[in-house]
């Protein structure tokens, strides 16, 4: 297994991609994000999973269990396995961070351009 060792903020912060995976571990896995103005993740429940996200670039509102929190630049926020969240930008610019998923969410190497990509690619493997 390789390690990972990189400037996560100057790589976040150039993603345009909605979903970009960039290390998959056997317990972990880094994800890039962006998210659109107006756009949000969607609702979703991971139940063995834990998510961890950093914000680098934008602002935002994110729930959790239907607690509703304002996010901004330089703020985290995790996210226990089984718990209800969506994360959506409020900006007028784009909303970049990165997400930590232990385990693993999404198959090695997947790209998603846009959020409209993501979901198709979802539905095919529902």
């Amino acid at each position: 297994m390789k390690p990972f060792i990189g400037d996560i903020e100057d790589r976040t912060e150039a993603n345009p991609d909605f979903r970009r995976v960039l290390y998959t571990g056997p317990h972990l896995q880094l994800v890039l994000m962006a998210l659109q103005p107006g756009e949000a993740l969607g609702e979703e429940v991971h139940p063995g999973t834990d998510q961890y996200f950093r914000v680098e670039e934008g602002m935002g509102t994110v729930w959790i269990d239907g607690v509703e929190t304002r996010i901004d630049s330089d703020m985290v926020v995790i996210v226990p396995a089984g718990a209800r969240h969506n994360l959506k930008n409020t900006g007028h610019r784009p909303l970049k961070f990165y997400t930590l998923y232990a385990p693993p969410e999404h198959p090695v190497g997947t790209v998603h351009h846009t959020k409209a990509e993501a979901d198709r690619a979802h539905a095919a493997h529902v």
